[in-house]
């Protein structure tokens, strides 16, 4: 094209080109004064279109103020609308305010052509929103900044920007020298604004003086409103890039360096204001523009789409545009490449322009959204450019012609906007234009070869890998499984997930995630296919709970804890959703402290086994970022960045990252960041350091017939307290085939044989070739037998115990029948001491129920528990929680019990057991020896495994002797070593299975750099350290601990310790409790504390296991056996200022004062102070006793009682009578347990009976005072005595020519009401211990033994109480002759008295007689009730219930009894008592016989009776009465059925459970003679494991009922209507899953309603 035609081109374009203009900005009228004139010289280009500016006249600031005149001026020279289309308008009264309601159909139909229409309703909605946002003025104001006091630097430079600011929007351009408009030059004042923010900045932060603050919560820094966000890499395709709604990009900025990318922001209109074509043409077209400009300026740049681009705050905005189609604009954009490049030019501009880059925009909280900001770079590289000059042709609709014309364009850059040098209306002046961009080009084209020579890369020398392997294993060879990771993440692009990898294979312990969708496709939603996350938000870890009930509640350590920090999209809660950054620090930052303070507390996590690691996938580029400020709060709890790790998406990300760490924490983060790795190699890196595995990567399980069934590794982690072994245990291990084997191997075999515990490993590598088998002892085959017929066990769930001596093997022996039964059971241990029966009983259900779908069929689980204390209660759980699996054996219950007597706690339990002693037969030590002989061939030194060599030497107490004086020998008791060694020795001997933590112990003997120590324990405390053993414990988190090798080796160092370094007991105990730093923040601190505490107060009691009974613990007696009660005083003072909180150490105090020193001023002060600090009936007890003990002593310091004495002791007996009433109201109520107390949190619950028992002993002892009273030795004032305390008066006893009598006559006179109380409140005591006996039993059958004995003694005061006040024949002849009339009431007391002293007289006492009673003496206490029932005056309904009762306990005992009334005169008194009753009393005895009598039977005798139709409503009356009357109870009893129902009719259908106890008695000894067993099943058992269901004696005396289960309960229906509620005695009969099935059932009777026996489905 010659020169002439370009000029035609030129000139005849002008006017098309810029009436399609989508680049030109509306005019800011922000300030109406502004000087206009001054507008005009800003322009570059002069001409008739200046001079009409130059007339232009002031348009309001607001659109809807313009009058027509204004519309059209606007339109006329703004947009540059033709003439006769603005007239037209005009005409046509168009307003600002009619303009800002039209819509584009609007203007069409007024006659407007659809280009300029669709201009006109572009730059009215640009205006308006501009309008919307801009501000009088742009200053940096104080919502910007906030000076504080000592800024003032601060706000004088922000009064200089600002000024700066002003001055320059008084020249502010509005350009309009281009056909296609650039961007305003306001945006290059504001770039020059920012500028000078940065430059202030830069300088204040490099000087160091005022800029950085103190890492305080509420640091104030410069900053924008938004946050300034950094754009995408150029020229660099990256997915994982994203954009945050409202950030601001940088200024667009004009050419730099021809390198630096130029950039430019558009924002394309929305879906609603114009079509997808019209859409994807401006889109087409301001591409081209923006390249074309590049291309000839030779410069790099990008244009981005979805960016404000107005002049003002909103410019670089990021706003995003909605995308239905990615391909249309792919589409768009190939095409036009042809369409208005000319075609020479078009494989340059291929090469030169990227295709388009789609940028997702999440929101302020993190969430994606759905728009996208798209961007083209361009790159006019020397080489395809050369020194062309490249011209577009654009396709422009004509106004008028309404046709398309292609207009040449020639665009450069000129500052931060395009220009069409072809667009002047001057030809001379484009020709001068052209000539001079020739001459530029050449420069330009020069310069832009020499920079990219100099910018050639080169690849990248770093150690960054070195540098990770050294973070992550903390110098060592290995990354070590016991390290304890927290995770600090943000999102992760999806196709990044794969990368991340490393983190299945890591043991995290928390992941703080700020994606608020990551559980949905981002890093949770990865982990989690593989792992088990628990999901968790941070105000969970906000609460005053103790770390160990936070620990136990949120499962820390057992599973990974997933932090959704800034909340979850897919949560309903709105407190749960996604935050804003500023809405974030207001609402959650609090929350984030108190969680970080809490996860990395000492208390949780040891600060030498922790690492954080923050993985940044994006920049963080705000000051107040979340993540920043979590940085922050871990800095801060760390006290620096030891234990940190960052891993940098990239440098720019690092980069970042480093500038705001330096900023907030003035710490150089860089040698803590990988940051030239990619995610790759990140991963493959840290997979390659990993220890080993000891595990099998697929682990199986035996199942039916001899299959076998993969445990995925996400279904076991759920089993959180079991060990679960498999039956292909340690086998095709990674570790087995590394090098490092042998020397695994050989670790793992010392450390079981030097006294650790033994491992599934010990096992596996004694069945290796060449390995001598591991020890069997001499119980082994007698435990495997009793487990493995499983055909023979009728019950679903079995306990076995192994009674053993602590140290003795027991566990090992345990361990070792599981490992040969791995492929027979479903084996697994509890490795958890703290879980609850629920949990353990919820997780054993899984195992035995994992990959099986029905019910015909499965493995049962062998459960191995340690020491277990409620193993009746982990029975029952697991039958609840396993009840639709109850047909077959489930689970066996493997416990090993530790007892000081193993034989006689054999001998003495009623469960099938098996019993290990610590003395070796002579075969097992012949085995023991062959083994050491092994070791010596394998390990050096085998000798020092010191646990195994006690076992060797069979616990040979010369032997320890000898080894620990040897090695003891050199102690310095006072070092810091000692004092350790002192410390341990002490907590061995006296509290089992007591340690301290690894971290602690290094700590107290100065090992001080715990993260890269050079040395260790085993070092530092060398040669002691061979005594002793570091092992791994999970019950209190999971960690490492120390403790001696052997009981009797810590036992022996304290004999050492205190007989040749002269270190007392109670200097250790004193040192322990001086010792601040045991008792801060330290791993298993809750654990010490309580070891350390129970070492003071934890009594030995035999039933429990302990060699004898102790009044005090093991150690306070020693102190007070060897060094004096002084002694015991200042340890046990020192203990209650220690632990200032507990109750117990006061309450040991009070006992010691009382019981040993009998001081009982001092002993009642610290038993109240006890109280005052836990009121329990424990505690109230304590003082009672005190009191008690008190009475006693002034007793027996008296020869004779004087009435001083007497006053003294009705004193004290009436303050221990109040204290033990108020232990009787407090058990009702209280729980047992101290708050400190861990040892016993799981043992059974037992009602607290001592205030009763302390109330009868004191009112006894006071009783037993008065009757030997000198003044009433004979036997008639003794008898005047005697009815004086059944209420008799006082006053008779006055003896006035006896001063001394009077005396105490005067003492009993002002003490009556209280003497008075003693007998009745005596009788009271008694029937309570009546009903507690007979109407409930202990749930467990350990507890029974302990209510034998309170039995005994409680019949030992009752006898005694008889004895006292036993009326004599003398005073019933006396009473007789003097009311003569009386005679029949006499009689009437006579026979109670009988029965009182039978225990015969209270419905609970003759029930009783079930079990104690001969049939004849029954048969005369029913002669007595017979009397009282017929001789009665009136007869009360207490008697009633008593005398029926009497009649079915007799024909029990002695059917054939002449004395007994027939079954319907029974049932006519019962119906009349419980007429009078009615439904509502508290005599539950009453509506117990309602169900032994009129229990509804298929004879129809009944059917007209009342009581019959009623039966349903007195089952419930039963059980209201009985929980109002003993529910207080249930945690530790439960009802006893003493009748079941039978066959037979009338009382013959009441059979008793004692007929049924004999018969199977009589049949079990049949058959063990027969068998020849030396004694037959225990009674317990054959209930216990349902075999005396299955005897054919007793199915043939009771009778089976029918019901329906329904709901998870049983019911019974007669007659159709008829619906009466029965309790499963077992709920683990009943199936889950509320099943509505026919069943029946044995039907028993207790007080609290009728319970099903043997329930069994009918359709099975």
């Amino acid at each position: 094209m010659d020169a002439e035609k370009k000029k035609q081109a030129s000139s005849s374009s002008c006017l098309s080109v810029k009436s399609d203009s989508s680049k030109e900005e509306p005019p800011d009228f922000s300030n109406e004064k502004r000087n206009v004139t001054s507008v005009t010289a800003q322009f570059s280009v002069g001409g008739p279109q200046a001079k009409m500016v130059e007339h232009e006249p002031a348009l309001p600031s607001l659109i809807q103020d313009w009058d027509k005149e204004h519309v059209k001026h606007w339109l006329i020279f703004k947009l540059r609308v033709p003439h006769k289309i603005a007239q037209k308008l005009y005409d046509q009264e168009l307003s600002g305010a009619c303009l800002l309601c039209y819509e584009k159909q609007d203007l069409l139909e007024l006659g407007v052509p659809p280009a300029p229409a669709i201009q006109i309703i572009r730059h009215v909605e640009k205006f308006r929103r501009h309008t919307e946002t801009s501000e009088p003025n742009v200053r940096i104001s104080r919502s910007y900044h906030e000076p504080k006091e000592g800024e003032g630097w601060k706000s004088t430079e922000m009064q200089f920007v600002s000024g700066n600011v002003d001055e320059s929007l008084e020249t502010e351009t509005v350009s309009s020298d281009s056909g296609i408009q650039s961007q305003s030059s306001t945006l290059q004042i504001l770039q020059e604004v920012r500028t000078k923010i940065r430059s202030v900045i830069d300088q204040k932060t490099s000087s160091g003086s005022h800029f950085h603050t103190e890492i305080t919560d509420n640091a104030t820094f410069l900053q924008l409103k938004s946050p300034m966000c950094q754009i995408r890499p150029f020229d660099r395709s990256n997915p994982s890039v994203f954009y945050i709604e409202n950030d601001i990009l940088p200024p667009a900025a004009g050419p730099s360096n021809l390198l630096e990318p130029v950039h430019e922001y558009q924002l394309l209109p929305s879906a609603n204001e114009a079509s997808e074509k019209e859409i994807l043409y401006e889109f087409k077209k301001e591409v081209c523009c923006f390249a074309a400009s590049c291309m000839n300026s030779r410069t790099n740049g990008t244009i981005h789409f979805g960016v404000r681009n107005q002049p003002g705050q909103g410019h670089g905005e990021v706003v995003g545009h909605k995308i239905t189609s990615f391909s249309r604009y792919s589409e768009a954009f190939e095409s036009c490449l042809g369409e208005y490049f000319e075609e020479k030019h078009i494989n340059a501009a291929r090469m030169c322009i990227r295709p388009p880059s789609y940028i997702q925009v999440h929101h302020q909280d993190g969430t994606t959204s759905d728009k996208w900001v798209i961007e083209v770079d361009v790159i006019p590289s020397y080489l395809e450019m050369q020194e062309n000059i490249i011209y577009t042709l654009l396709s422009i609709r004509s106004a008028e012609e309404k046709q398309q014309s292609k207009t040449e364009c020639l665009f450069v850059r000129e500052g931060a906007r395009s220009i069409n040098i072809l667009a002047d209306t001057n030809p001379r002046v484009v020709q001068v234009k052209i000539k001079s961009l020739n001459d530029k080009v050449k420069l330009w084209a020069s310069a832009r070869k020499t920079a990219e020579e100099k910018d050639e890369k080169y690849p990248s020398l770093g150690n960054q890998g070195q540098r990770l392997k050294q973070l992550i294993t903390r110098g060592k060879d290995a990354f070590e499984n016991s390290l304890q990771v927290i995770v600090v993440t943000d999102k992760c692009h999806s196709s990044q997930l794969e990368h991340l990898d490393f983190l299945r294979e890591m043991k995290l312990f928390a992941v703080l995630d700020f994606d608020p969708e990551s559980d949905v496709n981002g890093t949770c939603s990865f982990y989690k296919a593989v792992h088990i996350a628990n999901l968790h938000y941070p105000c969970m870890y906000t609460t005053q709970d103790s770390i160990t009930a936070v620990m136990q509640k949120l499962n820390l350590f057992k599973q990974t804890s997933w932090v959704f920090c800034n909340g979850r999209v897919n949560e309903d809660s709105e407190t749960d959703k996604p935050l804003g950054p500023s809405e974030w620090l207001k609402k959650r930052s609090g929350e984030i402290n108190n969680m970080i303070s809490l996860l990395c507390n000492p208390d949780l996590l040891s600060k030498d086994r922790l690492l954080v690691i923050f993985l940044l996938h994006s920049e963080v580029t705000d000051i107040s970022s979340p993540i920043l400020e979590t940085f922050c709060a871990i800095y801060r709890t760390l006290e620096g960045v030891d234990n940190m790790v960052c891993i940098c998406k990239d440098c720019t990300v690092f980069g970042k990252w480093r500038q705001l760490i330096e900023c907030r924490c003035k710490e150089d983060i860089t040698s803590k960041c990988i940051y030239e790795l990619n995610l790759n190699e990140i991963s493959s890196t840290i997979k390659k350091l990993k220890e080993p595995q000891t595990q099998s990567s697929r682990r199986f399980l035996p199942s039916t017939g001899s299959s076998s069934i993969l445990l995925e590794t996400k279904d076991e982690e759920l089993m959180t307290v079991l060990d679960i072994l498999c039956e292909n245990e340690c086998e095709n291990t990674e570790i087995e085939t590394k090098d490092s084997f042998q020397e695994f191997k050989k670790k793992t075999e010392a450390g079981f044989y030097r006294g650790g515990q033994v491992s599934w490993w010990n096992f596996y590598l004694s069945e290796m070739k060449g390995s001598l088998p591991f020890i069997k002892r001499d119980k082994y085959n007698e435990l495997y037998d009793l487990i493995t017929p499983t055909e023979s066990y009728n019950t679903p769930c079995v306990i076995i115990n192994l009674f053993h001596h602590p140290g003795c093997g027991g566990t090992t022996l345990a361990m070792h029948v599981l490992w040969n039964l791995r492929s027979k059971f479903r084996c697994a241990v509890v490795k958890n001491n703290m879980a609850t029966n629920s949990e353990i009983a919820t997780q054993v259900k899984s195992l035995l129920t994992y990959g099986k779908q029905e019910q015909s069929a499965f493995i049962p689980v062998l459960l191995l528990v340690d020491n277990w204390d409620d193993v009746e209660g982990l029975k029952q759980c697991i039958l609840n929680a396993a009840s639709d699996r109850k047909r077959h054996l489930m689970a066996i219950i493997l416990n090993c019990e530790r007892t000081s007597f193993p034989d006689e706690s054999s001998r003495n339990s009623c469960i099938a057991n098996v019993s290990i002693t610590n003395k070796l037969s002579k075969r097992e030590q012949s085995l023991f020896s062959e083994k050491f002989e092994q070791l010596k061939n394998n390990h050096e030194k085998p000798e020092t495994f010191y646990a195994f060599m006690i076992m060797t030497k069979n616990f040979s107490e010369d032997y320890i002797s000898n080894i620990v004086s040897n090695i003891v020998k050199d102690l310095d008791a006072t070092s810091q070593k000692g004092r350790l060694f002192s410390f341990l020795a002490l907590l061995n001997t006296y509290v089992n299975g007591s340690y301290m933590s690894l971290s602690l112990c290094e700590e107290l003997v100065g090992i001080r750099n715990a993260l890269r120590k050079q040395e260790t324990l085993a070092d530092k405390m060398n040669p002691y350290s061979t005594l002793m053993i570091i092992f791994t414990v999970e019950e209190h988190g999971t960690y490492q601990t120390v403790r001696f090798l052997h009981q009797m080796i810590a036992s022996k160092c304290l004999e050492v310790l205190t007989q040749k370094h002269n270190l007392s007991r109670a200097e250790i105990t004193a040192n322990i409790l001086h010792c601040d730093r045991l008792y801060k923040s330290c791993m298993g601190k809750d654990f010490l504390v309580q070891n350390i505490l129970s070492m003071l107060i934890t009594r030995h009691r035999k039933q429990q296991g302990d060699d004898k009974d102790t009044l005090f613990s093991p150690l306070i007696e020693a102190i007070h056996e060897e060094e004096g009660p002084d002694k015991i005083k200042e340890v046990l003072e020192m203990a209650t200022l220690r632990f200032d909180k507990s109750a117990t150490l006061p309450q040991a105090l009070a006992r010691y004062y009382c019981l040993k020193e009998k001081e009982f001023d001092s002993a009642l002060k610290w038993a109240l102070d006890a109280r005052e600090k836990k009121s329990n009936s424990y505690i109230a007890d304590t003082v009672g006793q005190v009191y008690k003990s008190h009475l006693r002593n002034e007793i027996g310091d008296s020869e004779d009682i004087t009435p001083e004495t007497l006053e003294k002791c009705i004193k004290l007996a009436s303050r221990a009578v109040t204290a033990f009433r108020d232990s009787q109201e407090l058990a009702r109520k209280d729980d047992p347990l101290d708050v400190f107390d861990i040892h016993h949190k799981k043992r059974q619950k037992s009602y607290n009976t001592s205030g009763y028992v302390g109330e009868t002993e004191v009112m006894m002892i006071l009783i037993d005072v008065i009757t030997k009273l000198p003044v009433f030795r004979d036997r008639h004032k003794r008898d005047k005595m005697l009815q004086f305390l059944k209420g008799g008066p006082v006053s008779s006893f006055n003896d006035s020519s006896n001063s001394f009598i009077n005396q105490f006559v005067a003492v009993m006179a002002d003490n009556e009401r209280f003497l008075v109380s003693l007998k009745p409140r005596l009788k009271e005591i008694f029937n309570f211990f009546e009903n507690y006996f007979t109407y409930l039993k202990p749930r467990s059958q350990e507890r029974e033994t302990v209510d034998e004995r309170n039995k005994r003694k409680i019949s030992e005061y009752f006898k005694k109480y008889i004895e006292m006040f036993r009326i004599s024949e003398e005073e019933k002849a006396s009473e007789k002759a003097s009311k003569p009339k009386l005679s029949l009431h006499q009689e009437l007391r006579d026979q109670k008295c009988y029965l009182e002293m039978k225990r015969a007289d209270s419905f609970a006492g003759l029930l009783q007689c079930l079990y104690d009673k001969a049939p004849g003496e029954m048969e005369h206490i029913l002669q007595k009730w017979q009397f009282i029932s017929d001789n009665s005056p009136r007869r009360c309904v207490s008697d009633t219930v008593s005398f029926i009762l009497a009649n079915i306990v007799v024909h029990s005992l002695k059917p054939s009894c002449k004395l007994l009334k027939k079954y319907e005169e029974l049932v006519r008194l019962l119906n009349e008592a419980l007429q009078e009753e009615g439904t509502r009393s508290n005599l539950t005895e009453l509506y117990y016989l309602s169900m032994l009598l009129m229990w509804p039977a298929q004879d129809q005798r009944l059917e007209s009776s009342a009581t019959y139709k009623n039966i349903s409503m007195y089952v419930t009356s039963a059980k209201k009465s009985f929980h109002r009357r003993f529910s207080h109870m249930f945690p530790a009893r439960t009802p006893i059925a003493h009748f079941l129902l039978g066959k037979s009719s009338g009382l013959s259908r009441v059979v008793s459970k004692m007929k049924l106890d004999q018969i199977l008695t009589n049949v079990s000894g049949q058959q063990a003679s027969l068998s020849g067993q030396s004694q037959p099943p225990n009674l317990h058992h054959l209930w216990q494991s349902g075999a005396a269901w299955n005897e054919p004696e007793v199915q043939k005396k009771l009778l089976r009922i029918k019901g329906k289960s329904q709901n998870g309960e049983i019911y019974v229906y007669y007659h159709g209507n008829l619906k009466i509620p029965v309790r499963p005695v077992y709920l683990g009969d009943i199936r889950s899953g509320y099943s509505r099935e026919d069943v029946s059932f044995y039907l028993g009777f207790t007080m609290e309603g009728p319970v099903a026996y043997n329930i069994q489905y009918e359709n099975e």
